[in-house]
């Protein structure tokens, strides 16, 4: 189906050439990508958040003085 400006939906809608059911699956496939897109996008965000959080913890635990006590 091709994208229809608002006017022409209405139009197709009252005539009866619309179909419901295409333009249902088109919402239903629409918001399952921005879903997944969101839950990709949201992992990433997570992993490098942790990443950032290890490589702090890593520096501040390296010290001159906590090398020596920790032997």
């Amino acid at each position: 189906m091709n994208e229809l400006t608002i006017q022409e939906l209405i139009k197709a809608k009252f005539s009866g050439e619309l179909d419901p059911g295409q333009v249902y699956l088109n919402l239903i496939l629409q918001s399952a990508a921005v879903l997944v897109a969101g839950i990709v996008l949201w992992r990433a965000s997570n992993a490098i958040h942790n990443k950032k959080l290890r490589e702090r913890q890593g520096r501040r635990m390296e010290s001159p003085y906590s090398k020596h006590w920790r032997k």
